[in-house]
């Protein structure tokens, strides 16, 4: 290899540790881009590339490659998620459509897909595979930014057009995606949070979920997580009435002691 300067050497090994490329490749194309190691990995890759994760056309995932060629529609972005081995019943499968910023349910554009897959390092479809394993493993996590991220952006791409709330059955299957295994598992040992939460919003509250009352439901459960018993709870808070009413019907079920302790490994009764 020729004399490089510290930086560009940096600069060739990570653009052949994105793209799998030859150095002789990479420094073509830095040279070409003036060393900009982002400009370059696009001049390399191509927009069209990162449609067609190097393997095929475009028009594999484009529904209306004639009219819309910079949307994937629904149609086919599930032979996408097919192609990565995925099923719509999987929650990383939101986590997905957040990382490529899916306007949407199911419909992605030109500009998310390449550039939330270029931030993941994921410039192919067996790189993108990888990179699963690792978003599964932070959706776990409430405290992950990628878990709270997803939470806030699923409830934007459910939305109909000219909707401002989400209809409570829609709701509902959302949060029980959400907040169960493989995702976060909003349980605690004596407290089946999600169960509870879920008849409560089905037996009680029987109303569309705003977007206010979804976001600070993501508040509540990472606290109610942390500590079960509620000392973080204040009737003076400025939390939403949906939850102020939710907070009543699990004291209730937890009757006159009010602190949700039982005898070890007894669950509150549903």
């Amino acid at each position: 290899m020729p004399p490089y300067t510290s930086a560009q050497k940096t600069a060739i090994q990570q653009f052949t540790g994105f793209t799998s490329a030859k150095d002789s490749v990479a420094v073509k194309h830095l040279k070409s881009q003036n060393w900009n190691i982002e400009q370059a990995v696009d001049a390399y890759a191509g927009i069209l590339t990162l449609f067609s994760m190097g393997q095929a056309l475009p028009t594999k995932f484009l529904d209306n490659a004639k009219d819309e060629p910079d949307i994937i529609g629904v149609e086919g972005s599930m032979r996408y998620l097919a192609d990565l081995g995925l099923s719509l019943d999987e929650p990383v499968v939101l986590a997905i459509l957040t990382e490529l910023n899916a306007p949407t349910m199911g419909e992605l554009t030109r500009e998310g897909f390449s550039d939330g897959w270029r931030q993941l390092r994921a410039l192919n479809i067996n790189d993108q595979k990888a990179a699963l394993s690792n978003l599964r493993s932070s959706l776990s996590s409430p405290t992950q930014g990628l878990f709270r991220k997803t939470y806030r952006h699923t409830f934007r791409m459910a939305l109909s057009p000219g909707q401002r709330s989400l209809p409570l059955e829609t709701a509902t299957e959302y949060f029980r995606l959400l907040l169960s295994p493989p995702s976060v598992k909003w349980s605690t040992p004596s407290t089946p949070w999600l169960d509870l939460w879920l008849e409560f919003l089905t037996t009680k509250w029987k109303k569309a979920i705003s977007k206010d009352v979804w976001e600070q439901t993501g508040v509540f459960v990472q606290k109610s997580l942390e500590d079960e018993s509620m000392g973080w709870w204040s009737e003076e808070g400025a939390w939403p009435s949906c939850l102020d009413e939710f907070v009543a019907f699990v004291k209730d079920r937890r009757g006159p002691d009010g602190d949700g302790e039982k005898a070890e490994g007894e669950e509150m009764e549903l």
